[in-house]
């Protein structure tokens, strides 16, 4: 057995623990000290730390508590006021990172309406912006305690409606050069999903004083645990959905039981100590810049400019006309900035079915670095200078 993995935790550990410290010593959110030592590890600097399949899963279960944790303390009532705003900014947080995308890659490498690939090629780059990685966003409020506020909620219901409309999307696409996917079932997929959803929320709810009873019980911990697992394996399995969607909902069905502060706790412990801390710098560590040379340095450029003010633009008009401030809307655009994982996800299935090429990887990897590394940075500046009384959380 190799043990090379447990200099690698020790090496993570400590370091996103120093950086973290050292972001907060600068008033910044700790997450970015977190983030910036997975490149300085990586293979963009340093290169200490390689990918390996142990901290890619290690990391995989980080992001899936922290979005679990993110459920529990969501606001359901808040959640369902806020739902048609969601809706709103989600829709239009993809349209226009849409349009900005096809138009950037029409102006570096040209745009032919008779030659289908070139159509798509320019089609899939903007479906490459529509992503939102929201985990960043939900780890930077929590941080601010505004997770529970209007805007927390507000962002992170458009994030899970983000997501269903970045699949149906990228279903189709993908399906008109993959003739075996049906972009139909797909979206009947994501309705069935959504009845389950529904479905396994009630029967929850029936059980609520069972669970209640073993209250502050380590067995209730662990069941939930079991819970957001199952839940998180069955919507990436069956259904298509990302497995951080199905385990935000499992926290949001024991978002109003009493024994939700203790599984917070419990399991919040965990994953401060151990896999959070692996899923940030993981985000890092499997960067590589290797190849971001020539006229792509240009296009990495504008793609990012393009993928900031496409998600602040589109994901703020949302935010505005359902009634926000015009601060409350910047900070919901900003939040909604981070690609993350989601997009290198997105751009991977592509690569696969040949809508990229690997010349294109690198300025979408580095859009994906920076638009990680600002979001926290600028969300807590937009929030900072917001007035208390308009982002006020529910009582």
């Amino acid at each position: 057995m190799e043990y090379d993995f447990l200099i690698f935790i020790s090496i993570i550990l400590l370091s996103t623990k120093a950086l973290s410290l050292l972001s907060q010593k600068v008033h910044m959110p700790a997450v970015v000290g977190s983030l910036v030592a997975g490149v300085i590890l990586g293979p963009s600097v340093l290169n200490l730390v390689g990918e390996t399949g142990f901290l890619t899963e290690t990391a995989e279960i980080g992001v899936i508590l922290l979005m679990f944790l993110a459920g529990l303390d969501t606001d359901l009532e808040e959640l369902k006021k806020n739902g048609v705003a969601s809706f709103i900014i989600a829709f239009i947080g993809v349209i226009v990172p849409l349009i900005g995308g096809f138009l950037i890659y029409s102006l570096f490498f040209g745009f032919d309406i008779n030659n289908s690939d070139t159509v798509l090629r320019a089609v899939f780059v903007g479906v490459v912006l529509t992503a939102t990685s929201v985990s960043i966003t939900v780890e930077t409020l929590r941080e601010m305690g505004k997770l529970k506020g209007k805007l927390g909620t507000t962002i992170l219901g458009a994030a899970i409606i983000d997501d269903i409309i970045g699949i149906i999307v990228l279903t189709i696409i993908t399906s008109l050069r993959d003739t075996s996917i049906n972009p139909i079932t797909i979206v009947i997929k994501v309705c069935i999903y959504f009845i389950f959803i529904i479905c396994l929320n009630f029967i929850v709810r029936l059980m609520k004083k069972v669970i209640e009873k073993y209250d502050h019980r380590r067995r209730v911990v662990i069941t939930s645990l079991a819970f957001c697992f199952i839940l998180s394996y069955i919507s990436e399995r069956f259904f298509g959905i990302a497995d951080i969607t199905g385990a935000y909902f499992a926290g949001i069905m024991l978002c109003t039981f009493h024994v939700r502060n203790y599984i917070n706790a419990r399991i919040n412990t965990i994953s401060y100590l151990f896999f959070g801390p692996i899923f940030f710098a993981n985000i890092g560590i499997k960067i590589s810049l290797d190849g971001l040379t020539g006229s792509f340095i240009l296009f990495a450029v504008f793609l990012l400019l393009v993928a900031i003010f496409s998600k602040i633009l589109g994901c703020g008009l949302g935010a505005k006309l359902c009634g926000f401030s015009f601060k409350e809307s910047l900070a919901v655009g900003v939040g909604m900035v981070s690609r993350g994982e989601v997009a290198l996800i997105v751009a991977q299935k592509g690569f696969e079915v040949g809508l990229l090429n690997k010349e294109l990887f690198p300025p979408i990897v580095f859009m994906v670095i920076v638009t990680t590394l600002i979001t926290p940075i600028l969300l807590k500046f937009v929030i900072k200078n917001t007035s208390e009384s308009g982002l006020k959380q529910s009582q």
